[in-house]
């Protein structure tokens, strides 16, 4: 009766996979998956791995197209594109029904299917089930973990205050290694087999073989590109700015990720404190003594008045509430504080000296 099911549940899938191909341009399974026809079995499971990977939402939170491509995957059912990656795996992924596949093509594994064939691993299975079977149990994260993956590259990034006060872009030009086809075939995913040969009635011998498979030849290749940086309001020194798979590459793996590090650039009036901002501002003697009326012009360039009627003392700080920096991804800010410094005459006449005393006893 299972057996039945599986069949049953193989020929729908392909009944589905024929109105799909007739509706598109027919692609086989390698076009699909985007191996070559001699690929092995690892090289297979990375390739729907990476499928699996690129849209799952821990990689693309707030990325409304990554989810519902994701919600596609998870549901197979709603998604031509979809069902041909998992029924591509589902094929490829099988000795004999990929042996079929390569002799006969779709049609060979249709009457394979209908003669009774193992067909389809399973009733309904939905992305996880997949994904379960395809890592053995383990979690999205699990897996992640085990990826053979290039090198992060990360990249310090000085940027203005202005930039982190309203936010911006910033142009940044990146060279790396690029993998590039090469002549030739390379030998790769090395392996020892071991089989069972009959040498008389009731007699096996175990012999040991190492196998390798035979994969495209690549090199590396320098090439640059300009990259947009977008520096968001209120981001903090340390901050990372993520550019997936843009590292360095790895041959039977995944690239790194490029990652730009937040450093704020030095400022002619500002300094950076956290949350806040502060600067300093000379004022006169008698400015001290009798108050003044100022303004400062603040990085989107509004003022700030930070008058005063009262007295002044040197290096006296003040708290300008609300105008220091915007906080991330909120719309509170820090505080500004500004130290007051005093300059005093370099010298007096008598006379002054008198008209103070006077002013002052």
């Amino acid at each position: 009766m299972a057996a039945r099911r599986r069949t049953m549940n193989f020929l729908f899938l392909f009944c589905v996979l024929s109105f799909a191909l007739s509706a598109i341009a027919a692609k086989s399974y390698y076009d699909i998956l985007q191996v070559p026809k001699g690929a092995s079995d690892d090289q297979i499971k990375r390739a729907y791995r990476k499928l699996a990977l690129k849209y799952h939402p821990d990689k693309n939170q707030g990325n409304e197209e990554a989810n519902k491509k994701f919600a596609e995957i998870n549901n197979v059912s709603d998604s031509i594109v979809d069902l041909l990656d998992w029924a591509a795996y589902e094929v490829l992924s099988d000795s004999e029904k990929r042996n079929i596949y390569d002799r006969y093509g779709e049609d060979g594994l249709k009457q394979f299917a209908a003669s009774g064939g193992r067909g389809s691993s399973g009733g309904g299975m939905g992305f996880q089930d997949i994904f379960s079977q395809f890592f053995g149990g383990g979690t999205m994260e699990d897996e992640e973990d085990k990826v053979v993956k290039g090198d992060d590259v990360i990249v310090e990034l000085e940027a203005s205050l202005e930039d982190l006060y309203m936010g911006g872009t910033m142009k940044v030009w990146r060279e790396k290694n690029v993998i590039k086809p090469a002549p030739g075939k390379r030998s790769c995913n090395c392996r020892n087999e071991v089989y069972h040969r009959q040498i008389g009635p009731g007699m096996y011998q175990q012999i040991t073989e190492q196998v390798c498979d035979k994969c495209p030849n690549v090199k590396f290749e320098r090439e640059g590109n300009s990259l947009t940086v977008d520096i968001e309001k209120g981001m903090k020194d340390g901050q990372e700015i993520s550019f997936y798979e843009d590292g360095e590459p790895k041959i039977d793996g995944e690239p790194g990720d490029l990652k730009f590090r937040i450093r704020t650039a030095p400022h002619d009036v500002f300094k950076r404190d956290g949350d806040d901002l502060r600067t300093s501002v000379n004022i006169t003697l008698v400015e001290a003594l009798v108050g003044f009326e100022k303004t400062i012009k603040h990085l989107d360039e509004h003022l700030v008045d930070i008058a005063t009627k009262g007295i002044t003392k040197p290096k006296e700080v003040r708290k300008f509430k609300g105008e220091g920096m915007p906080l991330h991804l909120s719309n509170k800010k820090g505080d500004l504080y500004v130290t007051f410094e005093v300059l005093f005459p370099s010298a007096l006449t008598e006379e002054q000296k008198k008209k103070i005393k006077e002013v002052l006893a």
